[in-house]
């Protein structure tokens, strides 16, 4: 007998992610794995096996969408191709499934237009994956820049990597136009980050980025300029050492987020500083990041709430990663619309 007080699950693909996502499912106290579904034979077998190998109950699927048709499915995670999000999501949405897409939600604000009225007509939640935002340490940033301890916010720095291992390079395969590259992979943190610093959108974007024989950008750094004379500056790279962090830089001191990746076991840390002289590092308890997400989404789909990122959010977002690519082929400034 399923319980009602838990929203049914279904993952779309073997991806990667589910080394965190699938286990994340498993113990949340209101969502239970009730699918999986691969389009290689085997590999959605293979993927509970090493990640949730206790785990009962769990349909296993060969095509993606025999899991749509699932009526045992209420919700889809969809952790597939860039490319594909869109389509997807479009296809769990008139399925019926509220759906949580990988970031990014889409490439274009008009198939993210497309999802918000699809999930509108068949009432349900859609929601971008960035499960960073569910970190309680990043709420600990936002009270120390409310307090008014760093002043007046003027400029904010964001910095994403990881070095591109063998078994990562189909990230590389495609050019940035279809999805390919640190852009469409990391990018959508650090422009997340940076809006997120700010309150407010950017108006333009100027970037320049290192590319492959694919036409995907291994390289990245750029500026989005939120007005006033108040600039958030990122870069991103698939070759140098892991980083996620994020700086704000006010009128009388500054805040730092160490690390908005959080691994297992990982101590949250965050330092202040102001120009009197006052600093301060701090360190938290471990969270689970992805296990704070899945509950959130679950929680809004059982009790009927609006999910903490907005599809409103999701649209702003693609606005400022489009005009970024559109400025690293322009090699000029570029408008956020």
């Amino acid at each position: 007998m399923n319980d009602q007080t838990k929203l049914r699950w279904g993952i779309l693909g073997a991806a990667r992610v589910n080394e965190r996502l699938l286990p994340a499912i498993v113990e949340a106290s209101n969502a239970q794995l009730a699918a999986i579904a691969s389009r290689r034979p085997g590999a959605a077998q293979e993927t509970l096996c090493r990640y949730a190998p206790d785990v009962r109950d769990v349909r296993i699927h060969d095509t993606l969408e025999a899991l749509l048709e699932d009526g045992a499915v209420q919700a889809v995670y969809l952790p597939l191709a860039n490319h594909e999000h869109a389509e997807w999501a479009l296809r769990a949405i008139r399925s019926g499934k509220h759906v949580l897409v990988e970031k990014p939600m889409a490439l274009a604000v008009a198939d993210i237009e497309a999802i918000e009225a699809a999930a509108a007509q068949h009432r349900v939640i859609a929601m971008e994956g960035f499960m960073y935002r569910f970190h309680p340490q990043h709420a600990r940033v936002q009270e120390i820049v409310a307090s008014g301890l760093i002043g007046e916010v003027r400029s904010a720095r964001a910095s994403y990597s990881f070095l591109m291992r063998p078994a990562r390079l189909y990230r590389l395969a495609r050019p940035i136009e279809q999805g390919g590259g640190a852009l469409w992979d990391i990018g959508p943190y650090a422009i997340h980050s940076l809006r997120w610093c700010f309150g407010t959108e950017p108006l333009a974007a100027w970037a320049v980025a290192k590319y492959t024989e694919s036409g995907a950008d291994s390289v990245m750094s750029g500026v989005l300029d939120f007005g006033a004379g108040r600039f958030g500056h990122f870069d991103i790279s698939f070759e140098r050492s892991r980083k996620s962090e994020y700086e704000i830089l006010g009128t009388r001191g500054g805040v730092k987020c160490h690390a908005a990746w959080q691994l297992p076991g990982d101590v949250p840390v965050i330092s202040w500083w102001t120009d009197d002289g006052r600093e301060a590092v701090e360190r938290y308890p471990a969270a689970n990041h992805f296990n704070l997400e899945i509950e959130h989404f679950s929680d809004c789909v059982l009790k009927g709430r609006a999910p903490l990122l907005s599809l409103e959010d999701a649209k702003a977002n693609c606005r400022a990663l489009v005009a970024v690519m559109n400025s690293t082929r322009s090699g000029k400034a570029e408008p956020v619309v």
